[in-house]
């Protein structure tokens, strides 16, 4: 069996530099003090590095970014917010070259529970070797490390035993590949090129469908200072925009956003509103966030209910249109439905949880058993520096993250409205009109179509089925989103 034992930083991922991983697991597993902490130790890091002291510098990175954090909340960033990061600074030439072998070792100088799942998931590693985070008895991280089998040589001698790697994968100079590159029968460096020829069938890593925090773009340090700065005058702007969705009218709302930073692009045709005499129209949207209801009335300027599963009460409080409620009961659902049409329009989200990423998750069939006049809608939005959408956090927030990003947009196109012949009505299932809709809203955004539902979405991310717990304290998981310190853990 050919083998192939590959650093991680530098030659898989593009950037040999880790601080960005630890800022996310400070901000994302602590909160903001942590986070902003970090970043003011950033010149004495550097400058440890500088004057050849990597492994010390290394070490007080993770101590300040671990200490007193719950191990289980180091083990979820890891799980369901770096992924998307690695994934995007993946080096796909040093990819090709790591896939095309059998048995395929990382080796790393973060902990091991920061990439493990990320290199064996995505990249399809067999085994990691890195450092373990230290762990006290009560399940919290002490911010010390030990090595996972010792000295890199060891854990390459525990791993392959008494046969060499055929290939080695790194950096001649600086970071782990020079600790290890000789105990391989042959080296590679950048440009990754061999004497070997790398005939296999894998293209692409796996792709990230489902991630989670908050954070848009990696902190980087220069990232990071900018999000610090801004996130007053975040808030501040936040709450002006929200004052203004509940205080103004519909169609006022859609001519003051842009003088406050927001953006919709209209494309295609709306339908006109329904008459006396008519039953109404069900807008069939993608589900992006929160907000795809609300863009939606905005620019119909008219309030149209939309049905919701597990919106959070403070969502509901600051929503500038109604909502219903549904069961998750088919029956009970189905009757609600039936009632809110017959008083006018309707917007549902047939996916049932939002999805950040290019893939739009199965369509419900619900929607297709209750009405022939579906309008399509594809919804897509852009944001700067905070996500609106969470699966581990307080949902009430979603709203708040949206409008504290610099310059939100949003793009609804309007399809046509289904024809008789596409609709349950010519004796189709209530699943092949779904699938269909589901496939013209994804070509319309250039996305792809999965089976994976909401269930599917909050185990990988929240390690539960996305039932949202009514015990939570509001306030105090406001405070540790938002705020974070210390003493929380």
């Amino acid at each position: 069996m050919e083998s192939i034992l590959s650093e991680l930083e530098g030659t898989l991922l593009k950037n040999p530099d880790t601080f960005s991983y630890f800022m996310l697991i400070a901000f994302e597993a602590s909160g903001l003090i942590r986070f902003a902490l970090l970043l003011a130790l950033w010149p004495v890091i550097r400058l440890l590095e500088n004057c050849g002291r990597e492994d010390v510098a290394l070490k007080l990175t993770i101590f300040v970014a671990t200490f007193g954090v719950p191990f289980s909340e180091v083990e979820a960033v890891a799980r369901a917010v770096l992924p998307k990061f690695y994934l995007d600074d993946i080096d796909m030439e040093g990819w090709r070259v790591f896939s095309s072998y059998e048995k395929r070792v990382v080796v790393t100088k973060m902990p091991r529970v920061m990439v493990e799942r990320f290199v064996k998931e995505h990249l399809k590693a067999d085994e990691v070797i890195g450092s373990e985070l230290c762990v006290n008895r009560f399940g919290f991280c002490t911010g010390f490390v030990k090595e996972g089998f010792g000295s890199i040589s060891e854990s390459v001698v525990a791993v392959f035993g008494d046969e060499r790697p055929s290939l080695g994968l790194g950096r001649s100079t600086g970071g782990s590949g020079s600790m290890f590159l000789s105990l391989c029968k042959e080296q590679c460096h950048p440009p990754f090129t061999t004497n070997k020829n790398h005939h296999h069938h894998i293209t692409r890593p796996l792709p990230v469908i489902f991630h989670d925090g908050r954070l848009v773009k990696r902190p980087t340090p220069p990232v990071a200072l900018l999000i610090l700065l801004w996130i007053p005058f975040g808030i501040i702007l936040a709450f002006i925009r929200i004052s203004i969705g509940i205080i103004l009218p519909m169609w006022a709302i859609r001519l003051i956003s842009p003088v406050f930073g927001g953006r919709v692009i209209v494309k295609g045709t709306p339908p006109p509103p329904p008459s006396a005499t008519s039953s109404g129209v069900l807008f069939v949207c993608t589900h992006r966030t929160l907000m795809d209801p609300v863009v939606l009335s905005t620019v119909l300027n008219r309030k149209i209910p939309a049905v919701t599963y597990s919106l959070s009460r403070l969502s509901e409080i600051l929503s500038p249109i109604p909502t219903v409620r549904l069961t998750r009961t088919k029956n009970i659902d189905a009757m609600k439905i039936k009632q809110e049409l017959e008083k006018g329009d309707l917007v549902v989200c047939p996916e049932g949880t939002t999805c950040r990423e290019p893939f739009l998750l199965r369509f419900s069939a619900l929607f297709a058993e209750l009405t022939d006049r579906i309008v399509p809608v594809a919804m897509n939005y852009r944001v700067g520096f905070f996500h609106a959408t969470t699966a581990r956090g307080w949902k009430g927030l979603d709203p708040i993250f949206f409008f504290m990003n610099p310059r939100p947009v949003y793009e609804v196109t309007f399809l046509n409205q289904l024809p008789v012949e596409a609709t349950c009505s010519s004796g189709k299932s209530p699943h092949d009109v779904a699938n269909y809709v589901q496939r013209i809203l994804a070509a319309t955004l250039g996305f792809e179509c999965t089976n994976f539902t909401r269930k599917d979405k909050y185990r990988v991310l929240a390690g539960n089925d996305g039932i949202v717990s009514h015990n939570v304290n509001p306030v105090m998981e406001f405070v540790k989103k938002l705020v974070g310190s210390f003493m929380f853990h």
